[in-house]
């Protein structure tokens, strides 16, 4: 049985009262199981936006003169829709240390809790991942779970994936079919082996994921990891558990990421999640939401603990990193519109006020000044002159800058929705180049992207020869669903690519 604890949102459809709306159009056909899930997570979702003590949002009981409640009972006990209403017209900060909140309805305390079964937990795909499972581990260390890195040893196997090319997702369902061996010769005598999806690809592909491979227990998206033991606790009752909602504020800034090498001398310091590009090659903002940023005290927080570790390097994270803005304080919400490189839009109407990147930058850079610091992946649009010149003047943060093209030719760039042409590109090369001398530049290239000509791929050749970076990352086209490439010619030109562009340079 499918126990769709969340129900899915498509991207665009955000707001305060998203879950409401969802439940309200799925209501004929849910389950009674279904229902009392998403019933909880309203909830859940009241109380942690509200800002009001428990008692404040009305909590199923579970019995009343000693007699157990039916579910429409507990139902009519739940939140109404004046607790949203509340919520949405008092926006408050969430507390840094959130309340123990009480269990849904159909689980008890202890079935949150994983009683020291042991977590092995695999990474596939980008940075942000990699930073991703360490927030996720982190969470299911502080509900009672035990980490291995012995697959045989393992109780729950958790996959981190990726989603931004076919062949990441393949590279899944492979593994799963690995997996299912695992999972079919477990010892009767051994508590059952549950493996869960997490990430991207969770996000993505959602219910086809439980239907192809039944063997799957839970899907968590990237917004949904908090999640995490109650997803766990409905699995180990033998059903599948979902949670792919995308949220709009979900920065886990309140949560520790859990470092998962003990010898490691850099961590990952994810600053803000999404992205509002909408590059038209690009799954990212229909995987992980609308680009939202953490505060910068959490941030600060975060990266004087790694510092006093004795890490020697922090790279900050998102998925368009500079377009950072915290606007937690009300004291900079102003209407100072933002600064783009000259020559650069956006597919947006331009956001104002916050603290920004280079704001950002700056104090990281102060806390600790023996500590390199580094960022990934930045936009091109969103390099004003004030974050070029921190760069250059101090000395701990490094003079790299990965600065993503994707293509050489106006064309392409304009069919891929990025926002500048090869021209604009090439003056905030030389802009860099002059406002950082040294600096070391790399670039990410798509090669056969939909309706590029053999003029527009030897106008990226021309992009890589001119820049000559010092590193590149270079990809075919995806061939997914709306890809009209074949794959011969999208490979003839990698291989062309990378014969005339070498790995790294100096």
């Amino acid at each position: 049985m499918l126990v769709m604890s969340i129900i899915l949102a498509d991207f665009g459809l955000f707001s305060a009262m998203q879950p409401l709306q969802h439940v309200l159009r799925a209501q004929g056909s849910l389950r009674q199981g279904t229902l009392a899930s998403v019933s909880w997570l309203l909830l859940r979702n009241c109380r942690a936006h509200s800002g009001l003590p428990s008692t404040a949002c009305p909590s199923p009981e579970r019995q009343e003169d000693g007699v157990p409640k039916d579910f429409s009972s507990r139902l009519a006990t739940g939140p109404t829709f004046q607790h949203f209403l509340r919520s949405a017209s008092t926006p408050q900060e969430k507390p840094s240390s959130p309340e123990v909140e009480d269990p849904p309805p159909y689980l008890t305390v202890d079935e949150l809790l994983g009683r020291q079964r042991k977590v092995y937990l695999e990474t596939y795909g980008c940075q942000m991942n990699v930073n991703d499972t360490e927030i996720a581990w982190s969470i299911l260390q502080k509900s009672g779970y035990l980490r291995t890195s012995n697959l045989q040893e393992a109780d729950v196997i958790l996959l981190v994936t990726c989603s931004i090319r076919e062949k990441a997702e393949q590279t899944i369902w492979n593994r799963l079919h690995q997996l299912k061996a695992l999972k079919t010769k477990r010892s009767h005598s051994r508590v059952p082996l549950r493996i869960g999806i997490l990430g991207c690809m969770a996000e993505r592909l959602k219910e086809e994921i439980l239907n192809r491979e039944k063997m799957v227990d839970l899907l968590a998206g990237p917004d949904a990891y908090r999640d995490l033991p109650r997803l766990l606790a409905l699995a180990e009752s033998g059903q599948q558990a979902a949670n792919v909602l995308l949220s709009l504020d979900e920065t886990y800034a309140d949560v520790m990421p859990v470092q998962t090498s003990r010898s490691a001398t850099s961590a990952f310091v994810s600053i803000m999640r999404g992205c509002d590009n909408m590059c038209s090659y690009c799954i990212v903002p229909f995987t992980r939401g609308r680009e939202r940023s953490r505060p910068v005290a959490s941030i600060l927080e975060e990266v004087r603990k790694l510092s006093g570790q004795g890490l020697k390097e922090v790279t900050l994270l998102g998925q368009n990193v500079n377009s950072f803005r915290d606007n937690s304080e009300v004291q900079f919400n102003n209407a100072v519109p933002t600064s783009l490189s000259r020559g650069f839009t956006t597919n947006y109407k331009t956001k104002q006020g916050g603290l920004r990147f280079a704001h950002l930058l700056d104090q990281v850079s102060r806390v600790d000044p023996e500590m390199r610091i580094r960022f990934t992946s930045p936009h091109p649009k969103d390099f004003p002159d004030e974050v070029l010149q921190l760069i250059h003047e101090r000395d701990n943060i490094c003079k790299q800058i990965h600065l993503p093209a994707q293509s050489g030719s106006s064309r392409v760039l304009e069919a891929m929705h990025r926002g500048y042409s090869r021209e604009a590109y090439v003056e905030l090369i030389h802009h860099i180049r002059e406002s950082i001398p040294g600096v070391s530049l790399s670039s990410d290239f798509i090669a056969g992207f939909c309706g590029e000509t053999e003029e527009d791929h030897l106008q990226t050749v021309s992009l890589l020869r001119e820049v000559q970076y010092n590193m590149g990352f270079l990809f075919a086209y995806s061939m997914r669903q709306m890809a009209r490439k074949t794959k011969q010619k999208v490979i003839r030109r990698e291989r062309e690519n990378n014969a005339l562009f070498p790995t790294e340079r100096g």
